[in-house]
């Protein structure tokens, strides 16, 4: 599993690359956001880890321009920990984020949660089938959902929420099932992960197919999937 961090403290890199090499991670470090890019650019990575606050290019500006050419899942490091930096950053399309400093073993388990997000969602013993909702379609095997022949530019977690939603189409799934589920952690009393990833996709159907929200919200419940 290769992982890029990119982080100007490099004291800090050199040993969250130590102890993730340790955990079977292949670990490459930039630090800062122009050769960060450039690296994921140019090279293949299964995962980056990015800081916020860095010189030159910070942590948003990259991710901003990274969403613009690639669904690479991103976990957001941030030293304030404020929630406005978190909500920016799911906004802008990363998949987690973590408080500096953090614990390397903490982040060693985020990082393959994000990463099994990435992989197939379907039952032990189902082969994936594509499915359609109106002019909606998901192709499990390959991971995509289209909507009119166009396919959805989708973070990992954007992809996970809205096929176990689609799974139960019809039906309230729960904000803590859906986070175990799509987001493989639990859900806490002042998390609003998910509402920003629900908000990104409602915008992002929207402008595909001018259709009212397919996603709905049953309020202090969770949500459900409800095709036009």
């Amino acid at each position: 599993m290769t992982i890029l961090l990119i982080d100007d403290d490099r004291e800090l890199c050199e040993l969250m690359s130590q102890f993730l090499t340790g955990e079977g991670f292949e670990v490459s470090s930039e630090h800062d956001g122009i050769a960060g890019l450039a690296k994921l650019k140019s090279d293949n990575f299964e995962l980056a880890v990015v800081d916020i606050m860095m010189p030159g290019k910070n942590g948003m500006d990259l991710l901003r321009e990274l969403r613009q050419f690639s669904s690479l899942p991103i976990i957001m490091l941030t030293a304030r920990g404020e929630e406005i930096d978190r909500i920016i950053g799911l906004e802008l399309g990363a998949d987690d984020y973590l408080a500096k400093p953090c614990n390397p073993r903490e982040l060693a388990a985020r990082i393959r949660a994000v990463l099994r997000r990435s992989e197939p969602t379907t039952k032990k013993g189902q082969e994936p089938q594509n499915r359609r909702f109106g002019n909606i379609v998901w192709q499990a095997q390959s991971r995509t959902i289209s909507v009119d022949g166009h396919i959805m530019s989708l973070t990992a977690s954007e992809y996970n929420i809205l096929t176990v939603l689609m799974q139960h189409e019809g039906e309230v799934v729960s904000k803590y099932e859906l986070s175990e589920i799509a987001l493989g952690k639990r859900h806490g009393p002042f998390d609003r992960t998910l509402d920003v990833h629900i908000g990104h996709l409602r915008k992002k159907l929207s402008s595909t197919d001018g259709s009212e929200a397919l996603i709905k919200t049953v309020r202090s419940v969770g949500w459900l999937f409800v095709p036009s």
